[in-house]
């Protein structure tokens, strides 16, 4: 049975969940969309700028089961930051994904003016078109300017987190403000040579687990949604099975010692990263 953590407003999402990130193609995408379903996942998580909404629509409405067996989360692209823009495209995720409504959808990234987003989507959550609405990459400054001052406090912010980079800080932050931690990248992309870790592996051994299963583990018993990516229907499967055993607490504790406290991929405060996410949004 899926585990599932209750947002702020009551909505069920489920803890684990399957990503489409860099599946561009769009066959490609719905095939392993639809072999995440037969696996057993419900939550799917897409965005505009990946350019697969079509495709995971396609899957889900193929799969023959109800709408409301599935978790579905988008995210509006620093391209169409603004109010009117963001409405439009919210329209058009909408008419990608075959859905009236769509469960979880957040804004990419804090760039651009994403208060103006946010409005829309406040407009769009109270109309029921959207179930939860929230945020991805905003650091703990940037997520409690817009919480503060929001009508509805994000339900979630989706981050890179994975055991390098633990979000231990940030999540308490998140914690008072009643938001959900959700993980993106939570292998780190195979970073730092992840999938040979040995402290993973040796823990990994005592449960007959393999190390990406005690890392997804890992950070649901730290009550972080995880959203892994695969496009290989064998590790679709084994990221799945990790509901059956559980980490001790001095299994937890060597995990956090682990964390290196600082993104394995692009600070957010880079001048020169925020020029080139900022010429993406033209």
């Amino acid at each position: 049975m899926m585990e599932t953590v209750t947002l702020a407003n009551g909505v069920k999402m489920p803890i684990l969940g399957f990503g489409v990130y860099q599946v561009t193609d769009l066959a490609e995408c719905e095939k392993v969309v639809s072999e995440a379903i037969e696996v057993g996942y419900r939550s799917i998580d897409t965005a505009q700028i990946y350019g697969n909404e079509e495709a995971v629509g396609a899957a889900i409405k193929k799969s023959g089961m109800p709408r409301e067996d599935f978790f579905i989360t988008t995210k509006v692209w620093i391209s169409n930051a603004g109010y009117e823009k963001a409405k439009a495209s919210i329209e058009e995720s909408l008419k990608k994904l075959q859905t009236e409504y769509i469960d979880l959808l957040l804004i990419h990234q804090p760039f651009n003016d994403y208060y103006g987003t946010y409005r829309a989507m406040e407009e769009y959550y109270k109309a029921g078109k959207l179930k939860a609405i929230g945020v991805s990459n905003f650091y703990p400054d940037r997520f409690i300017d817009l919480s503060e001052f929001a009508e509805v406090v994000p339900h979630v912010n989706q981050v890179e987190t994975h055991v390098f980079n633990q979000q231990i800080e940030p999540q308490k932050i998140m914690k008072e403000y009643g938001t959900q931690i959700e993980s993106w990248g939570p292998f780190a992309e195979g970073k730092n040579d992840f999938f040979t870790n040995e402290t993973l592996a040796a823990i990994g051994e005592k449960y007959q687990k393999s190390i990406a299963q005690v890392a997804l583990r890992y950070l649901i018993q730290r009550g972080v949604v995880v959203i892994p990516k695969t496009i290989n229907k064998d590790r679709m499967i084994q990221n799945f099975d990790v509901f059956d055993f559980s980490l001790t607490a001095e299994d937890m504790t060597t995990i956090l010692a682990l964390d290196q406290k600082e993104s394995l991929f692009f600070s957010h405060y880079a001048p020169e990263r925020v020029k080139l996410l900022a010429s993406l949004g033209k």
